[in-house]
């Protein structure tokens, strides 16, 4: 009889990665049953790979989608206009209690490190990256069998955020409020964060406990520029900005918390200096790797033209 595996976020990013991989994987495809979950079904998306709808903030609803499940993947999203809030601890702390309650063997869930706490108080505003945190120190204290997964920083932000932006001159421009020293461990989230849970879950006794830094490798904004010419094909140029210049690009609440966020990048890193080979290693002992800045640039071409 198969195992279950419920898919929090089934028809986003993160959450259709998950399902896709497992669908690609020759074991766990055999092993698990999908039960993907989503908090609008009336997504076209959603139709052929959802078959329920949960409401997070309701512990009865997510009694319905996590009874009977073996292991659950699990990712909050965070509400960045409202310039803080605790929806996502609300939500990741009832699947916690309800994952408790009907003794899930194995919770794998999309964290971050505690800005906050990481910087002295230094960066207060990276609520998205607090908040997960919160929410993975919690299900350590319950004791749930769990592995978490840390996305690195979204390779979808040059396209979806045109954060590589073609200028009157026809060069291409990267700014960003930090020095060339800055290392952003770039994800693909749309191909990737499947084959980190995918990891996970086919060496549960390796990764239950764990933190999975899920990131191809540590890019400098000119190594980014540079791979970026030369996938390309355009010139481009990465220009350091100052913050208040850096501000006035964005919106509101969400200015201060995405100006932190690249600040935390510079000092003291995005996973605070820590090493990737661990987390690859898991990926290419079950015959997978990651996708790197040029497989993404020569994938997404068209975005830049």
């Amino acid at each position: 009889m198969s195992k279950i595996l419920t898919v929090f976020g089934a028809t986003g990013n993160q959450g259709g990665s998950v399902i896709q991989a497992v669908l690609a994987d020759p074991i766990l495809s055999k092993e698990y049953k999908i039960r993907g979950i989503t908090r609008d079904t009336s997504k076209a998306s959603a139709q052929a790979l959802v078959k329920k709808g949960a409401n997070m903030g309701s512990k009865a609803s997510l009694a319905d989608v996590i009874r009977d499940s073996y292991a659950v993947f699990l990712v909050t999203t965070p509400d960045f206009m409202s310039g803080g809030g605790t929806q996502e601890q609300v939500h990741g702390k009832n699947v916690a209690d309800v994952a408790e309650q009907f003794g899930v063997k194995h919770l794998v869930y999309s964290s971050l490190l505690h800005v906050t706490e990481s910087t002295g108080g230094r960066l207060k505003h990276v609520v998205h990256f607090d908040d997960k945190a919160e929410v993975e120190r919690y299900i350590r204290s319950k004791g749930i069998p769990s592995t978490f997964v840390l996305p690195g920083y979204f390779m979808t932000n040059f396209t979806k955020l045109q954060m590589i932006k073609k200028g009157e001159d026809g060069v291409y421009t990267l700014a960003y409020p930090v020095s060339d020293k800055a290392k952003f461990p770039l994800f693909d989230v749309e191909s990737d964060m499947g084959k980190y849970v995918v990891a996970a879950l086919r060496q549960e006794g390796r990764a239950q406990g764990k933190q999975i830094l899920a990131a191809a490798d540590y890019y400098t904004p000119s190594r980014i520029i540079s791979e970026f010419e030369e996938v390309i094909g355009k010139p481009a140029r990465f220009v350091q900005i100052d913050s208040d210049t850096y501000r006035r690009f964005l919106p509101g609440p969400l200015a201060d918390e995405m100006l932190e966020n690249h600040l935390f990048i510079e000092e003291p890193g995005y996973y605070k200096g820590q090493d990737l080979k661990e987390s690859l290693d898991m990926l290419n002992d079950i015959g997978l790797k990651p996708t790197t800045w040029k497989d993404f640039l020569f994938v997404n071409r068209a975005a830049f033209e």
